[in-house]
C-alpha cells in the first residue's frame, strides 16, 4: 500500500482543501470503509475523505482529478456488488458522503423534500411522515443506507409495483462532476422538457460518472388506511396468479407484492430474535401484500377477504392473515425486512438478483429447480423477491462448513451463476435487477449485454471522466 507523508503533494492540498479532521489515514480509522457488510468484498485506500459539504466534494474531486487519483464514493455501505468497497491496489481515497446528511427543505405543498446524499434512508422517511406525506422508497436496509447510495444503484424495494424505483422518485439533483465542476439540478418541476434530462445518467451509474451530493425527491400524501396481510401457498403458479388478481382488483392501491419460500422465513425465525410467523399453515410460498386507500380499513379488509376467499375455500390459500394493528404489521415486514441478515447468519448464500416478466417466474423457478437437481445437489433453495414486478432474489445456500470445503469458489460461484442467467436471459429476463453491477457482475455485462450498449455506456463515461478516476473497475467491463 503506498505510503503517505506529510511531503506527499496530494495528501499536503487535501488535507489544506479539508482540514486533517476530515481524513482518515490511519488503518484502524480505515478498517470500516475498507470491506462492505458482509466481509466478502475488500479493499485498500490512501485515505478516506469526510467532505461536510458540496463545495468540499468538489476541492476533493478537483485535486483527484488533478493528480489521477481514483475516487471511490460510498455512502452506507451496503451493496451487496462490491460497488461501494475501493479496490485492492491501494491507489485511491474512499469518499464518504456521510457528513453530507442534512435535510435542506421539506415542502407539503409541491410534495417534495430536498436532502444531501448521506441522508439515511429512514430519516427521510420519517421527515416526510413529520410533514404528512409519505416517501415510498422502502427496503430492508433502510436504517443504514443512504439516500445517495440509493440513488447510485436505482434501489428498488418493496413498494416498486405501486411507485416505481428510485429513479421514478427523483425530480432534480445536484453533483459533483470528476473534474470538480459541480451541476446545480435541484428541481423540483414534474414536467419539464428544456433538453436532455442529465439526472438519469447519475442514477444508476454506482459514482462512475461523479457523485450524488443532493437530490430533490418526490413525496405523495399520506394514505389513511394501511391494510397489510400474508396469505400461505403451496404452488408457485398460484402464487404469482393471486398477485395477478389482487393487482387487478386494486389498482392505484397495492402498495406491496412480496414472495419469501417456506425456507427463507424459516431461516428468519431461526436467527433473527422477535421474529414470529403469524400463519398457522405456511405453506411453501408466503405472499406478503400491502394496499394503501382512502377508503376506510373495515371497507378495504371486507373487498380483500371476498377477493381471496374462494382461493381459501378451494384450497389454494392454505391460510391468511390481516394485520390488525400497527405491531402485527410491523411483524410481518419484520420477516420480509430481515432476511439478508437471517441469510449471512445461516450459511454461505449465493444470492442472484434476477428479474423475469412477471408471467414467467412460475417457469423460471421450476426450470431452475431442476438444473440446481441435476447439477448442484445438497444445496437448499431460497427465495425472497418483488413478484410484482418479477425480480427474484435467488439465493443457493451453503453451510458455512461446505462453502469453506468448496474448491475454487470464485470458479464454482461464476459457473453457478451463468447457470441460472442461462435460464433467466432467453425469457426476457436480467442478472442484474435492483442491487446494481458494482465489481461483481462485470464478467455478466460483457457476457450478456448488447456490444453497442456497452459501447455507447464508455463513450458517455469517457466524456464526463476522461481520466477515468470514478469508480474504475466498477459496472463498466475492460473495454
Amino acid at each position: 500500500m503506498p505510503m503517505l507523508s506529510s511531503e506527499s503533494p496530494f495528501l499536503e492540498r487535501l488535507t489544506g482543501a479539508l482540514g486533517a479532521a476530515s481524513l482518515r489515514t490511519a488503518p484502524e480509522d480505515q478498517a470500516k470503509y475498507l470491506h462492505d457488510w458482509r466481509d466478502r468484498h475488500h479493499g485498500r485506500a490512501l485515505c478516506v475523505a469526510l467532505p461536510r459539504h458540496v463545495h468540499e466534494v468538489a476541492a476533493v474531486l478537483a485535486l483527484c482529478s488533478e493528480f489521477s487519483v481514483p475516487v471511490f464514493p460510498q455512502g452506507g455501505n451496503t451493496s451487496v456488488c462490491g460497488g461501494s468497497v475501493p479496490s485492492e491496489d491501494g491507489r485511491g481515497i474512499v469518499l464518504s458522503l456521510e457528513r453530507l446528511n442534512k435535510i435542506r427543505e421539506v415542502n407539503p405543498g409541491n410534495n417534495s423534500i430536498t436532502v444531501e446524499a448521506g441522508c439515511v434512508l429512514a430519516a427521510i422517511q420519517a421527515a416526510a411522515k413529520e410533514a404528512d406525506r409519505f416517501f415510498p422508497l422502502s427496503l430492508g436496509a433502510e436504517g443504514s443506507c443512504q439516500i445517495g447510495g440509493n440513488i447510485a444503484t436505482n434501489a428498488g424495494g418493496t413498494s416498486v409495483v405501486r411507485y416505481g424505483n428510485t429513479r421514478d422518485l427523483v425530480l432534480g439533483l445536484e453533483a459533483v462532476l470528476p473534474d470538480g465542476r459541480i451541476w446545480s439540478g435541484l428541481r423540483t418541476l414534474r414536467k419539464d422538457n428544456s433538453g436532455y434530462d442529465l439526472k438519469n445518467l447519475f442514477i444508476g451509474s454506482e459514482g462512475t460518472l461523479g457523485v450524488v451530493t443532493a437530490a430533490t425527491l418526490k413525496l405523495f400524501p399520506l394514505a389513511p388506511t394501511t391494510v397489510t396481510a400474508m396469505f400461505a401457498l403451496d404452488d408457485i403458479d398460484q402464487t404469482v396468479a393471486l398477485g395477478a388478481r389482487l393487482q387487478k382488483k386494486f389498482p392505484g392501491e397495492l402498495v406491496g407484492l412480496e414472495l419469501m419460500s417456506l425456507s427463507e422465513t424459516e431461516i428468519v425465525l431461526r436467527h433473527i430474535p422477535g421474529s414470529a410467523c403469524p400463519l398457522a399453515t405456511k405453506g411453501q410460498w408466503q405472499l406478503i401484500v400491502e394496499l394503501t386507500s382512502s377508503a376506510a380499513a373495515e371497507a378495504v379488509i371486507e373487498e380483500l377477504n371476498a377477493t381471496v376467499g374462494e382461493l381459501v375455500e378451494a384450497g389454494i390459500v392454505l391460510d391468511a392473515v390481516i394485520a390488525s394493528t400497527d405491531k402485527q404489521r410491523e411483524k410481518i415486514w419484520h420477516l420480509r425486512h430481515n432476511v439478508t441478515e437471517a441469510n449471512k447468519r445461516e450459511g454461505m448464500g449465493l444470492t442472484h438478483d434476477i428479474a423475469v416478466p412477471v408471467y414467467k417466474i412460475p417457469e423460471f423457478v421450476k426450470a431452475a429447480q431442476a438444473m440446481l437437481a441435476r447439477e448442484y445437489r445438497g444445496v437448499e433453495v431460497v427465495i425472497v423477491g418483488h413478484v410484482g414486478d418479477g425480480n427474484l432474489h435467488y439465493i443457493v445456500m451453503h453451510t458455512h462448513e461446505a462453502w469453506q470445503g468448496t474448491p475454487d469458489k470464485t470458479a464454482y460461484q461464476a459457473r453457478l451463476a451463468h447457470a441460472l442467467y442461462d435460464i433467466a436471459i432467453p425469457m426476457g429476463g436480467t442478472f442484474s435487477a435492483e442491487h446494481g453491477i458494482g465489481s461483481l457482475h462485470l464478467h455478466e455485462m460483457a457476457k450478456y449485454k448488447d456490444p453497442v450498449e456497452i459501447g455507447l455506456m464508455w463513450q458517455v463515461k469517457h466524456m464526463l471522466d476522461p481520466r477515468g478516476i470514478m469508480n474504475p473497475g466498477r459496472v463498466l467491463p475492460p473495454a
